[in-house]
């Protein structure tokens, strides 16, 4: 008798081939039967016709610390998500020394770079640890409903050697580079399954105390340490990949896959024979580079170089509102003693029409990176979120174009809207993957071999991106609902974030429905699956909010065998782990 049965489902196994119908039997974790009709077993889904698909492998998460705490990982978990991946952009909280003032500053760097509030992760995280070996020795020990995938982050590499005092030097000595290049080699031998760094110099800074950020969202203090070091040092660090035959090389630049980057990062490649992966997209100022980059990939490819472009399924961007770190009026100097009031008393403020008039006649002047400043009232990039959300709305569907047509200013349209919905509604800002008002250039990347599903940031960006919600997008959009160009097939997109994202770790043991696979599965209500709008929850240590997008249609989603979400909600099973990569023997 099998442990599991589910029964008459649509099976999209994650390989790409086509959908078929059938059972799929579970046997101690594992797939024991795809297709068929299967015997007996002492539990049953009845699927009849739902969609039977491998677990979700997630590229880019951000729970490096949430893990300590939370151990559904949540939200990305009510999302299909059955491994997510960690220690990404350079940032993580392994090696850490033990010292107060040294865990600050590893914090501070979190909670400037992936917008974290730092008062969530010092009260919920668990300080067990100084090595990155004893890390991933805490993650073996505490609960898991989702697997995780641990990478080693650059920044947490240099603080450790270099300190707080020295960690931003463009330079480091020949000492402590040894220290670095056995640090990382280590923690890879242990089980690490990447290298990861940041070279972004607009936003990826640390905060200077914590709790003290732009308006609570761009960091103000330095760039986090590694942003400019020589490239020889990276040379050096991602050399350890080749050295253990196992890992990812992941970077994020503020060239977004163009220029003299993509250069080095080739040398890398050809250096390590290990994936090199970049965060890549589709810029507004340069709207058909990434065309040209997509024919680099495909030429290195057959070359025998596997260099892969990291994205997002749909526009990069952020969400702005009420309940949001940023709206379009909160760099200005009337909004300031409002930032930490609860919603309904900030929509109670903001119908007093003396504030209104004080702010519509106020422009952007609180201190903020230029780029943000302008990010806030660039009416012709600002679109109603709604619910369900639009992430492919039309040039005329902006506040710029809807204010025109309506013979009223942009600011009036954008106030009135932040206070729809009792002060519920967003705001969304595209600011990548829509130059041309629409999501075709992203079409051309998820359809792209060399390209990978990534950026779900789940467990970062709490108040002002949800992209964790990317793979019920994928499904609800990309294959059944959208009209403004031509649909994903069901199989590809299965396979994006299943297979492919697996695969490009080294995780051979998961992401199809194969026989012998781990039993790492969902069953999903493909006609009822959807979407909903992000609304606020107060769900973090400490009483942190974030901005939380729900789904609906998920009937199950099983980790080794056992359901960890049954109809949209946790179970409260624990039956993940942590995922390590190949031991020395």
């Amino acid at each position: 008798m099998h442990d599991l049965v589910i029964r008459d489902g649509l099976i999209v196994d994650g390989t790409g081939g086509s959908r078929f119908a059938g059972d799929v039997a579970i046997e101690s974790g594992r797939i024991a039967q795809v297709g068929g009709k299967a015997g007996a077993g002492r539990r049953e889904i009845r699927a009849d016709g739902q969609l039977v698909t491998p677990g979700v492998v997630a590229a880019h998460t951000h729970y490096d610390g949430q893990v300590t705490w939370d151990p559904t990982l949540y939200p990305s978990s009510a999302h299909g998500v059955t491994t997510a991946v960690m220690g990404n952009c350079g940032v993580g909280f392994a090696p850490a020394r033990t010292s107060e003032s040294e865990r600050e500053f590893m914090i501070r760097m979190m909670e400037g770079v992936e917008e974290i509030p730092g008062s969530a992760l010092v009260e919920g995280m668990r300080w067990e640890w100084e090595t990155f070996p004893e890390y991933l020795d805490l993650l073996d020990r505490i609960p898991h409903a989702v697997n995780v995938v641990t990478q080693v982050p650059h920044a947490a590499v240099r603080a450790y050697v270099m300190g707080e005092e020295r960690a931003h030097d463009q330079d480091c000595n020949a000492d402590e580079l040894q220290q670095m290049v056995d640090i990382t080699r280590e923690a890879l031998r242990a089980g690490a399954l990447g290298f990861t760094t940041s070279r972004e110099v607009l936003i990826h800074r640390s905060t200077q105390a914590l709790g003290e950020s732009a308006s609570g969202f761009a960091a103000r203090g330095p760039q986090i340490p590694g942003s400019f070091v020589p490239v020889d040092e990276l040379f050096a660090l991602t050399q350890t990949l080749g050295d253990v035959g196992h890992g990812v090389f992941e970077i994020i630049t503020s060239e977004v896959g163009y220029g003299e980057d993509f250069d080095w990062m080739t040398r890398i490649a050809r250096n390590t024979r290990r994936p090199v992966a970049f965060i890549f997209a589709q810029l507004a100022g340069q709207p058909e580079e990434y065309k040209a980059v997509l024919q680099k990939l495909s030429d290195l490819r057959a070359e025998g170089l596997d260099m892969r472009g990291l994205i997002s399924a749909h526009p990069t961007g952020v969400n702005l509102g009420l309940q949001s770190s940023i709206n379009p009026f909160s760099l200005c100097p009337s909004f300031q003693d409002m930032h930490s009031l609860p919603l309904a008393d900030k929509v109670a403020r903001m119908r007093d029409p003396d504030l209104r008039a004080r702010l519509l006649a106020e422009g952007p002047t609180v201190e903020a990176p230029p780029d943000i400043a302008k990010m806030t009232q660039h009416w012709r990039r600002h679109f109603v979120l709604g619910d369900p959300p639009n992430y492919e709305p039309t040039r005329e569907q902006s506040i710029a174009a809807r204010a025109a047509a309506a013979g009223v200013d942009p600011k009036e349209l954008a106030y009135d809207t932040l206070l729809e919905r009792e002060g519920q509604q967003l705001i969304y800002v595209p600011i990548a993957n829509y130059a041309d008002y629409d999501l075709e250039a992203t079409r051309e990347m998820l359809e792209h071999p060399q390209c990978v599903i990534s950026l779900s940031d789940g467990g970062a960006h709490v108040k002002t991106i949800c992209d964790a919600c990317q793979p019920t997008f994928l499904l609800t959009h990309w294959v059944r609902d959208r009209t403004r160009g031509p649909r994903l097939s069901l199989e590809h997109a299965v396979q994006l974030q299943t297979r492919d994202t697996a695969e490009l770790y080294g995780l051979h043991d998961r992401g199809v429905l194969e026989v012998g696979k781990r039993a790492d599965v969902n069953v999903i209500d493909f006609d009822a699956l959807e979407l909903h709008a992000p609304r606020l929850f107060a769900d973090l240590p400490n009483g942190g909010e974030r901005l939380i997008q729900t789904a609906k249609g998920y009937t199950a989603t099983l980790v080794a065998g056992e359901a960890i979400v049954e109809h949209d909600k946790p179970t409260g099973a624990c039956p993940g782990s942590l995922v390590r990569g190949p031991q020395p023997a």
